[in-house]
C-alpha cells in the first residue's frame, strides 16, 4: 500500500509503502529521501485485532447482562421470601385457610423459593453455568406452579369475598414495610414473570459467551429448558383466553339447548352476515360464530324483554366437518360479496357489503374446515391401525374351546369394558386433537333432527 502525505505547498512531504516509511526533506539545494520507520495507527485493523475487539465487545455485553440478572435475582428471591414467610408459613400455622385451598393458590411457591434461593448462591459468586445447570432440573416446580396460576387466582378471589378472617389477614401482611405496596396478586404472578425473563437473560448470556467455554453447553442447555416452560405458559395464556370467550359466548345465549362449552372447542371469530334465503325473500341479518368445529347461527332477542335484551337466541349449528366454503362474488375489488356455505343436509349463503371483512371470514372458515379435515383423517387412521387386532381377537373367541363360548355372560362383560377403553380413549387425546372429541360426543345430539354432518335446528 503506498500513502503520500502533502504540505500547503503540494509537495510531498513523506511517502509510505508498505511498513517502511520514507520522509522526504526539503531544503534550500533539493530534496533528499530518508528511509524512516515510524509507528503509526494503521486505517484498517488487522484480523488478530478485530477478534480481540469483538471478544472485548461480547465480554462486556456479557458482564452488563450478568450484572442486572444478579441484581434482578437479588429482589426476586427477597419478595417470593416474603410471600413464604408472612403468607405460606404463618397461614399454615394459624390454620387461617383449608391445606387444600392453600395449595390451591399457593401451589409450589415455596419449593421456588427453595430452588432460587440455591441460583442466588451460584450467580453472585459468578458460576452462571453451573447455577442454572444445577437449576433446570427443578423447573417441574415452575411447570406445576404455570399449570395452576388460574385456578389459583380464582380460588384467591372466592377467599377474598367469603373468608373474613382471611381477607382481614392478607390486608394486614400487605401494609408491613418489607412489601412495599405490593398486593399478593402481584406477588404471585412473579414466578410467571420470572420465566420470560430468565428467557431474555439466558440468550444474552449464550449469544455473548464463546462457544469454547465450558458455560456455554450449560447455558443452552438452560436455555432450552427455560424456553419450554415459556411456551407452556403461553399455551396456557392462550387456552384460558379461548375458555374465557366460550364462557362469554355462552352467557349471551339465551336457554339451555345450544351448548357452547365443550372440550377441545376453539372459538376463531364473531359477526354479523346477511343470510340469504333461496326463494328471493329479504335476507335477514343474523349473528354468526365461528367455532373451531361448528358455525352458530343466532338471532338478537327483542329489545324490549326485560333481562335479555342483550342477547342472542341460536337458531341453527352447523358442523363444519363435510363443509365446502367458496366464493360466488367478491373475488373483485368491488363492495361486498358472497359466500356459499354447502353441507351433506343444507345450504347457506351469506352476504356482507364488507369485501374486507367477508375475506377475512373466508379465510377463516376455510383453515377450520382444513384443520378439522386433517385432524378427522388422522383418527381415522389410527381406527384403522386399532381395530386389526380387535378382530383377530374376536375371532379366537369363537373357537370352541374359548372360555367366551362357555360363558356368555361374561363375553358381555368384556364387550362392555372394551368399548368403554375405546370410549375413553378419544377424551384423553382431545387436547391435540380437536374433531376428535366432537366425533365421540356430538353426534347423539345432532342426530335428532338431521344426519351427524348436517344442521341442528337448536
Amino acid at each position: 500500500m503506498h500513502t503520500s502525505w502533502f504540505n500547503r505547498s503540494g509537495k510531498t512531504m513523506c511517502e509510505s509503502t508498505g511498513g517502511r516509511e520514507f520522509i522526504l526533506i526539503w531544503n534550500k539545494g533539493g530534496s533528499k529521501s530518508v528511509p524512516h520507520v515510524t509507528i503509526t495507527m494503521s486505517r484498517f485493523s488487522s484480523p488478530r485485532s478485530s477478534i480481540e475487539e469483538q471478544r472485548d465487545l461480547w465480554e462486556r455485553k456479557r458482564s452488563i447482562t450478568a450484572k442486572e440478572l444478579v441484581q434482578t435475582e437479588q429482589c426476586y428471591c427477597q419478595q417470593l421470601h416474603l410471600v413464604t414467610t408472612y403468607f405460606v408459613e404463618i397461614l399454615k400455622a394459624k390454620g387461617t385457610l383449608k391445606q387444600d385451598i392453600q395449595k390451591s393458590i399457593f401451589s409450589s411457591i415455596k419449593d421456588i423459593d427453595s430452588i432460587n434461593q440455591s441460583l442466588l448462591v451460584h450467580l453472585e459468586n459468578g458460576y452462571f453455568g453451573k447455577g442454572f445447570d444445577q437449576f433446570c432440573p427443578n423447573l417441574q416446580y415452575y411447570t406445576t406452579y404455570v399449570d395452576n396460576i388460574y385456578n389459583a387466582s380464582k380460588v384467591l378471589r372466592i377467599q377474598l369475598k367469603k373468608n373474613k378472617a382471611f381477607r382481614r389477614f392478607k390486608e394486614l401482611q400487605e401494609t408491613r414495610p418489607e412489601f412495599n405496596n405490593h398486593k399478593l396478586e402481584d406477588l404471585l404472578q412473579l414466578p410467571i414473570q420470572r420465566i420470560d425473563q430468565y428467557k431474555h437473560f439466558l440468550q444474552n448470556l449464550t449469544a455473548n459467551t464463546r462457544p469454547d467455554n465450558p458455560e456455554f453447553q450449560q447455558l443452552s442447555r438452560a436455555m432450552t429448558a427455560v424456553c419450554t416452560v415459556s411456551q407452556r405458559i403461553k399455551d396456557n395464556t392462550k387456552c384460558h383466553e379461548n375458555y374465557l370467550n366460550l364462557c362469554r359466548v355462552q352467557k349471551l345465549l339465551t336457554g339451555q339447548k345450544t351448548k357452547v362449552l365443550a372440550t377441545g372447542r376453539w372459538y376463531i371469530r364473531e359477526g354479523w352476515l346477511k343470510v340469504v334465503p333461496p326463494k328471493g325473500a329479504e335476507a335477514k341479518q343474523k349473528m354468526f360464530f365461528l367455532f373451531s368445529d361448528m358455525l352458530l347461527q343466532a338471532k338478537r332477542c327483542s329489545v324490549l324483554h326485560p333481562t335479555n335484551g342483550e342477547k342472542f337466541t341460536g337458531q341453527h349449528a352447523y358442523p363444519l366437518q363435510d363443509c365446502t366454503a367458496e366464493k360466488v362474488f367478491g373475488h373483485t375489488k368491488s363492495q361486498g360479496g358472497l359466500l356459499s356455505l354447502t353441507f351433506p343436509k343444507a345450504k347457506l349463503l351469506l352476504m356482507s357489503s364488507n369485501q374486507e371483512d367477508l375475506n377475512d371470514w373466508y379465510q377463516n372458515l376455510c383453515s377450520a374446515i382444513r384443520k378439522l379435515q386433517s385432524a378427522q383423517t388422522v383418527v381415522h387412521q389410527r381406527d384403522e391401525r386399532c381395530q386389526g387386532p380387535l378382530r383377530s381377537a374376536a375371532d379366537s373367541h369363537n373357537t370352541p374351546n374359548s372360555s367366551s363360548s362357555i360363558n356368555p355372560g361374561r363375553k358381555r362383560n368384556m364387550g362392555s369394558c372394551e368399548t368403554g377403553v375405546q370410549a375413553q380413549k378419544p377424551s384423553l387425546e382431545w387436547e391435540s386433537s380437536t374433531p376428535k372429541r366432537m366425533k365421540q360426543s356430538e353426534p347423539p345430539q345432532l342426530s335428532g333432527e338431521t344426519s351427524a354432518s348436517g344442521c341442528v335446528i337448536l
